[in-house]
């Protein structure tokens, strides 16, 4: 237990912060569709092919578009996302309500970024799924020590004081309150940054992953390649909910559409099709209702990660993970490296071991 116990703590007060970081990030992620507060936001959700293949074309003539995310229940306002990190959000009439040139306009752009990637893209995205696996790690660990001294278990919110030894016991006992909710919110993450080690973990599932069908399609509808690609889809899922469109990013590259069935958790849906971004015509569907057990799991990682699913209370079960991961990184750190115990003096020393010395 000694081996585990300094193994612990010195990894703690190194990991503590980044984990602390992510925490934080996570959870105001969480509340964006709260604090995102502009004009439209929101408005009740009243999806319009026409409207919306409208405002797809008119965005796609005003600079290098990338992609639209449509208005949703969480946030009634399309997301137009351009090359270099410029972007919109615009009403569902189509009017703009807010632009910017870089997403170090909008807090939940870059917090996002921060999150996900640490700003540093793939890499940073990977150093994160690592965090995910010491922080489990750490929870393992944790139960482990606390099985020893769980007689002494008195769950506070904060340490009773700045001590050591009183953030030793905090630590301890809000980490096995929150145990469950960290192995949720962590193994959730690890897993969508390393989907092939998902793969493997859930193999008794089967394989596989939603394919995508090919489609010897008729000739598309005349008129501009978006609203083609647009009502082909809504004619294709007609019950479904029209999440995202996706220009070529390259020549020969499809436009790529995204849907959301009534079944589905994720929020942008993972009913996807995919079109000739030159003629409009439909070249692949891909339907998570024909897709194996595998597929239908790990497409439940992301909305519980992100508590998409659940309603208040899962946001607010969330939310607790988070702050308590935050609390637990945070203290660990600063009573690593800025509180140190003091010792107690040896037996035999101090005030009576003089006496005792004098007598002697």
């Amino acid at each position: 237990m000694k081996t585990i116990s300094t193994i612990h703590r010195w990894a703690g007060g190194f990991i503590g912060f980044l984990l602390a970081l992510l925490a934080l990030t996570g959870t105001l992620l969480l509340w964006e569709g709260e604090w995102v507060s502009l004009p439209g936001a929101g408005d009740p959700v009243a999806e319009n092919v026409g409207t919306i293949a409208a405002i797809t074309e008119r965005a796609a003539t005003t600079g290098e578009l990338q992609r639209i995310t449509f208005a949703s229940d969480e946030t009634a306002l399309h997301l137009l996302i351009y090359a270099g990190g410029g972007g919109a959000y615009v009403r569902q009439d189509g009017s703009v309500v807010d632009s910017w040139s870089s997403q170090w306009a909008r807090p939940e752009l870059w917090l996002f970024d921060l999150h996900h990637h640490l700003f540093s893209g793939a890499t940073g995205e990977t150093l994160t799924g690592i965090a995910g696996i010491a922080g489990l790690l750490f929870v393992v660990t944790g139960i482990l020590l606390w099985l020893r001294s769980r007689g002494r278990f008195r769950p506070t919110v904060l340490p009773r004081r700045m001590s050591p030894g009183a953030i030793v016991k905090h630590h301890r006992d809000l980490g096995i309150l929150a145990a469950p909710l960290l192995v949720l919110s962590m193994a959730t993450g690890v897993l969508m940054v390393f989907p092939k080690a998902g793969e493997v973990l859930l193999a008794p599932l089967g394989s596989g992953t939603a394919g995508a069908r090919e489609i010897a399609g008729a000739a598309p509808p005349a008129g501009p390649v978006l609203t083609s690609a647009l009502e082909q889809s809504k004619g294709a899922f007609p019950g479904a909910a029209l999440r995202r469109i996706s220009l070529p990013a390259a020549p020969g590259s499809p436009v790529v559409v995204r849907m959301k069935q009534e079944f589905e958790w994720t929020p942008n849906g993972r009913t996807q099709l995919e079109f000739d971004g030159e003629s409009g015509r439909l070249l692949t569907i891909s339907d998570p209702a024909t897709g194996p057990l595998l597929a239908a799991v790990v497409e439940k990682f992301y909305p519980l990660h992100s508590a998409k699913v659940g309603g208040l209370a899962m946001k607010l079960l969330m939310s607790l993970s988070g702050l308590s991961l935050a609390m637990l990184g945070t203290f660990a750190v600063y009573s690593f490296w800025f509180r140190k115990a003091k010792r107690r003096p040896a037996r035999g020393t101090g005030r009576i071991g003089a006496i005792k010395a004098l007598r002697g």
